[in-house]
């Protein structure tokens, strides 16, 4: 009588068993250097993520600087200058960038070519693998601010806050929007099939936030059931608390209540957050179910 050898179901496959925390941690931490090294030698990721924001505000300003100033009085005086109206939503376009964009095609890649499968047979767990993750992000997303706002600075003339209350909203739209894109990117990067389509869908998605929610264009300007529809996404409300921090106060009468609203700003994001952890847990998967 012979027997037949098959694989058992997943259900009846002995469990890996759970590291220490302390070694999830551990672990967690030493895989953020080593993303950081893997981000800066892609090429292409350094320069649709890093180097976007840069590009676009350059553009924007030698573009449009001819027109005047935005904002300016009905007598031609006042307002700010291009760069500077602009320099919010790049900000913000950085944080889209380096989390939900960066995160959904880089997974979805090593899903596609395998890492991932090779990963789930180490004892790296999925929480030390999203730590390095987020770190790598926050890192990134860090530096690349930073040298936004000096060449803003420095190479634009644009004046920057002196306020410390202003910097202080900065710091928490800032690293609130960076973990919220950071967990929808990785919520988002089960949709691509393939590493190879991870572009062609990812991109397109990041590429209408932000031309809906203000990065790209005056958001007064919008029409209004574009403004409603951009209101449903973290984008807009990343873009508004930058703007309450760059913008001068007056400019709040532009936004769609005619206020900054810098109460609703946390309360959008949080919700975001909350959807990327729970897309992120129910999606991730070491191997994909289809595979």
């Amino acid at each position: 009588m012979s027997a037949t050898l098959s694989t058992p179901p997943e259900s009846l496959r002995p469990s890996r068993p759970r590291a220490p925390r302390h070694s999830i941690l551990r672990l967690g931490l030493s895989r953020i250097g080593f993303e950081i090294r893997l981000y800066f030698r892609s090429t292409d990721t350094v320069f649709f993520t890093f180097l976007f924001p840069f590009i676009m505000l350059g553009i924007f300003t030698a573009a449009f600087s001819a027109q005047g100033n935005i904002g300016t009085n009905p007598d031609g005086s006042g307002g700010i200058s291009v760069g500077a109206y602009y320099l919010p939503g790049m900000l913000a376009a950085g944080m889209l960038l380096s989390g939900l964009q960066n995160l959904a095609i880089d997974i979805a890649g090593e899903k596609g070519d395998g890492t991932l499968k090779r990963l789930g047979g180490t004892p790296l767990s999925p929480l030390s693998y999203f730590i390095g993750k987020i770190g790598q992000v926050l890192v990134t997303g860090i530096l690349q601010a930073v040298l936004l706002l000096l060449v803003a600075r420095f190479a634009f003339d644009i004046a920057l806050p002196t306020e410390l209350e202003k910097w202080l909203t900065f710091v928490w739209v800032f690293l609130l929007g960076v973990i919220t894109c950071a967990f929808l990117g990785i919520a988002l990067s089960a949709l691509p099939r393939s590493g190879r389509s991870a572009s062609a869908v990812v991109i397109p998605i990041v590429l209408v936030l932000q031309f809906i929610s203000g990065v790209y264009l005056q958001f007064n300007a919008l029409p209004e059931w574009m403004q409603n529809i951009a209101g449903l996404f973290p984008l807009k409300w990343m873009a508004q608390g930058m703007r309450s921090v760059f913008l001068p106060d007056g400019f709040a009468s532009q936004e769609q209540n005619g206020a900054w609203e810098l109460d609703l700003v946390p309360l959008a994001l949080l919700v975001w957050l909350v959807v990327g952890l729970i897309g992120s847990r129910l999606s991730f998967r070491w191997i994909r179910k289809d595979a």
